[in-house]
């Protein structure tokens, strides 16, 4: 237990497992759907902290604050607004991390053959934690192209609030002063802009923004038109980050715990209740324990890399917050974003709104993994 994982139950190994592949397609699909209906909300609030513009003050001091100005405004749909593209992409990440990851190890498997297990001929061959994290980073990566296309929609949906609210702030500021005119000091600057946030905050919050708000392939097309097929992939940096070190931590974790519970129970003298005899396998785990490892490896999976995140929702949504002007701007890099987040908030401000992510993932990734692990012990 101390070196090993046990992989995802392929007792005979690839021929044990006819159709794995299409298999872990429908399996992932079916897990990803329930748990982005169930995570959806808590997403949005995050995107919409990350993605507060740097040079203003920020629009919610905390999740809780996001949570109610959002009800507000914008009424209780809000919450799902941009579903429609996560239960998608959840369908295509899932699929893709669980094909991918098998696949991995299948191939490893071949590679580095491992030793024969000492607990018996019904046992399935482990892993070490190297190569359980090497399958699940190269699942990891593969899934982050599906991915990218994906949230940049999503996030861009989702702050399209802010993004009206800018519009809004840009209308109601005077003409810019002649050269002659004399700079504003930092000071006034700053009042200023708090002046006319909490100002525009005031009329949002007593009329709402317009009900027919871009959709999601409204979205897609404005994309499309602007940067070509290239542009649904912005972001794609800190998406490749955030998954390849993010699905390591979350599969192998997962594993971990559950090769504990199955040795947990190995060592109280239990036995297979499928094959009476048998060593326990991970389909005799009971749902508290599948969804008590999945939980505790959706929250390894965010907190891990969650700055790559933070700046990967920035770049992301970037355009919307910057207005049409803006977009005449060069675009920052990911290193660059990195270091204004850092250089306006601190720390604090590469880590905004995770807690919130913590929270949303740990309930997601135990429906992931319980609703697979059920499905691929009933059929195989």
């Amino acid at each position: 237990m101390a070196d090993h994982a046990p992989e995802l139950e392929l007792p005979s190994g690839e021929q044990g497992r006819p159709w794995g592949g299409v298999k872990d397609v429908l399996y992932g699909s079916a897990a990803g759907i329930a748990s982005r209906a169930v995570e959806h909300p808590f997403d949005l609030t995050k995107v919409r902290l990350q993605s507060q513009p740097l040079d203003r003050p920020a629009r919610y001091t905390g999740p809780w604050d996001c949570i109610v100005q959002t009800y507000r405004t914008e009424g209780v749909r809000a919450f799902w607004r941009g579903v429609s593209m996560p239960v998608l992409g959840a369908m295509a990440e899932n699929a893709t991390l669980f094909v991918v990851y098998n696949q991995s190890q299948a191939a490893l498997r071949r590679l580095f053959p491992p030793p024969p297990s000492s607990a018996g001929p019904m046992d399935a061959p482990h892993m070490s934690i190297p190569q359980t994290a090497a399958a699940a980073a190269l699942a990891g990566a593969a899934a982050s192209f599906v991915l990218t296309p994906v949230e940049l929609i999503k996030c861009k949906m989702q702050v399209s609030n802010i993004a009206a609210e800018t519009a809004l702030l840009a209308a109601a500021s005077p003409a810019s002063p002649s050269p002659s005119s004399t700079r504003p000091s930092p000071a006034t600057t700053a009042a200023t802009l708090g002046a006319r946030h909490a100002s525009t905050v005031a009329a949002s919050s007593a009329a709402t923004l317009p009900p027919r708000q871009p959709g999601a392939i409204a979205f897609t097309r404005s994309v499309l038109r602007e940067y070509g097929i290239r542009g649904l992939w912005l972001g794609q940096t800190g998406t490749m980050i955030r998954e390849t070190g993010g699905g390591a931590a979350w599969f192998t974790t997962f594993e971990l715990l559950v090769a504990y519970f199955i040795q947990r129970r190995a060592n109280r003298g239990e036995t297979s209740k499928a094959n009476p005899g048998a060593r326990v396998t991970k389909s005799d785990l009971s749902a508290f324990e599948l969804m008590s490892a999945g939980a505790s490896a959706g929250v390894m999976y965010n907190v891990i890399l969650f700055p790559a995140d933070c700046i990967k929702s920035t770049i992301q949504t970037e355009d919307e917050l910057r207005g049409a002007a803006g977009k005449k701007e060069p675009r920052r890099s990911f290193a660059q974003v990195g270091k204004d987040i850092y250089k306006a908030r601190g720390i604090k401000g590469l880590y905004s709104g995770c807690g919130l992510t913590a929270l949303k993932a740990a309930p997601s990734s135990a429906l992931i993994f319980y609703i697979y692990s059920r499905l691929e012990a009933a059929f195989g």
